[in-house]
């Protein structure tokens, strides 16, 4: 793949890119709070960083050319003192208003729609749609997704991210995702959504998502969980309703 400097700076995709700068386009509206509170400590880190390089290039200067022969008082300045102190505190409340206000809308759940259980294993990920349950014998629809071979692997995909069965989740529909794991820790990662939650075994861990768009989003297992902890890819298919519906239909057709 052929890129030019401006593409570089430029890029934004669902899945990992080849000299990717930046961060993945955001697929949800926690994913969009995050960008946001990132490009806004942007701001706060670069004022910082230019006021100490230019201390430092006032320090160096005055030690090369020997101009500053008579001490300044910098100790015991009771100004200097409130300043420094006052300053930092001030930085520090305008950076945790906004933090504090994404940390509470990532554990607000709104009425969910649809709730799948994702369960962790060694290694590979099971799903279970709980709300469409088989009347005949009981059973919930679900289904293993283990990662493909390369030599099951077709022209254009991606290697050590596809897998045999995605994920299918409906867009704009309010999900209820229950992750656990069957063994040791795994952790649910998928960058689009700004979702990276913990799979432990003997609890469930709750996060809501809610997808503005269709698309195909890629993640792995962010956990170390053992040899192959790097061979857990994660794959969501964002449907619109009728095509979830479809889908549904289909798998629980399987199930006769």
């Amino acid at each position: 793949m052929s890129l030019n400097i401006f593409s570089l700076a430029t890029l934004w995709c669902d899945s990992p890119e080849r000299w990717q700068c930046s961060l993945q386009d955001s697929a949800t509206p926690v994913m969009d709070s995050m960008i946001h509170f990132h490009h806004y400590l942007n701001l706060f880190m670069w004022f910082i960083a230019t006021g100490i390089v230019y201390l430092l290039y006032c320090i160096v200067r005055d030690m090369c050319l020997e101009t500053n022969t008579q001490p300044i008082k910098f100790s015991h300045s009771s100004t200097l003192e409130i300043v420094w102190t006052i300053i930092p505190a001030i930085l520090l409340i305008l950076i945790a208003i906004p933090s504090f206000n994404l940390l509470y809308s990532l554990d607000e759940l709104i009425d969910p729609s649809i709730t799948l259980k994702i369960i962790g294993h060694q290694w590979y990920w099971s799903y279970e749609y709980s709300d469409y349950a088989y009347l005949t014998n009981n059973e919930s629809l679900s289904y293993d997704s283990y990662m493909l071979n390369e030599s099951a692997l077709t022209y254009g995909a991606f290697r050590l991210l596809e897998v045999d069965n995605r994920v299918v989740l409906p867009i704009k529909t309010h999900i209820r995702l229950l992750v656990t794991a069957a063994d040791v820790l795994h952790s649910w990662a998928i960058p689009s959504f700004g979702i990276k939650i913990d799979a432990c075994p003997g609890r469930l861990s709750q996060v809501s998502l809610f997808l503005k768009r269709a698309g195909v989003y890629y993640g792995q297992c962010s956990e170390i969980c053992g040899i192959n902890h790097g061979f857990m890819p994660i794959v969501v298919h964002g449907v619109s309703e009728p095509k979830f519906t479809a889908w549904v239909i289909s798998k629980l057709n399987t199930l006769d």
